[in-house]
């Protein structure tokens, strides 16, 4: 969800390593990549055995899962890119709309409110402006990959369990018609928490926010981010026994 001149681009590509990775993890923080990591265990095993669930659990947890994502996308990125997207992440504007989602969890009102949506649809206007954020914050594209490479991850699992096994290519060309849908119900519930988080929101600062998620370095982040995704997982699939 900055200019910068010679000598600060020339200052930035000489800084320690450690500051580069600590400024690459708190912007993937921010923008709730690091979220995917955390949640990616618990999606995995549910539903599993207890064997699986052991299986899973080394490969898939979050530091390391967290760190290994970091890993793939820090090669994409330029300091002066990381360092202008934590500026975005990190601004006052940014700030007010990570409280606004964040106070969704503890109000408990969002399931009665996606009731109401089918009663009482919202704006258009309204809802081209959720949906341009959606787009540019990537957050049904991450949300679907998640759920989609998940899914994979314990159909081949089933599968296995039953003495079969796949290898990447056929477990994509067996799974793939799960995308569609998986996009659809991620769409649908992206669009209603952030109708929800925003309501009262004026529709200037809604169209202020995306416009912050559309700027380069941020868009840079999240795409690296998505497309750093799947090869995580497929790798992690080939480590499971």
């Amino acid at each position: 969800m900055r200019l910068f001149s010679a000598f600060a681009l020339l200052f930035s590509l000489s800084l320690p390593a450690q500051a580069a990775d600590a400024t690459l993890e708190r912007v993937l923080e921010l923008a709730g990549v690091q979220l995917l990591c955390e949640q990616t265990l618990p999606l995995l095993q549910r539903g599993m055995n207890p064997e699986q669930q052991k299986a899973l659990a080394p490969l898939f947890a979050a530091g390391p899962l967290c760190a290994d994502l970091a890993k793939q996308v820090a090669p994409k990125l330029k300091p002066q890119q990381l360092d202008a997207a934590l500026q975005l992440l990190d601004s006052p504007l940014a700030r007010q709309f990570t409280a606004a989602e964040r106070a969704v969890g503890e109000d408990g009102g969002l399931a009665a409110y996606r009731l109401q949506l089918q009663e009482r649809p919202p704006r258009q206007a309204r809802l081209d402006l959720v949906r341009r954020l959606d787009q540019a914050a990537h957050t049904t594209e991450l949300a679907t990959l998640l759920r989609y490479e998940v899914g994979k991850t314990q159909a081949l699992l089933a599968l296995r369990a039953r003495g079969g096994d796949l290898d990447e290519k056929a477990l994509a060309e067996q799974t793939a018609a799960q995308l569609a849908p998986l996009r659809a119900s991620s769409a649908s519930g992206v669009e209603a928490f952030m109708l929800y988080a925003y309501r009262t929101t004026p529709s200037d600062q809604l169209d202020e926010y995306a416009t912050l998620y559309e700027q380069a370095p941020l868009r840079a982040v999240l795409e690296a981010s998505a497309k750093a995704l799947p090869e995580l997982f497929a790798t992690r699939r080939a480590q499971l026994k």
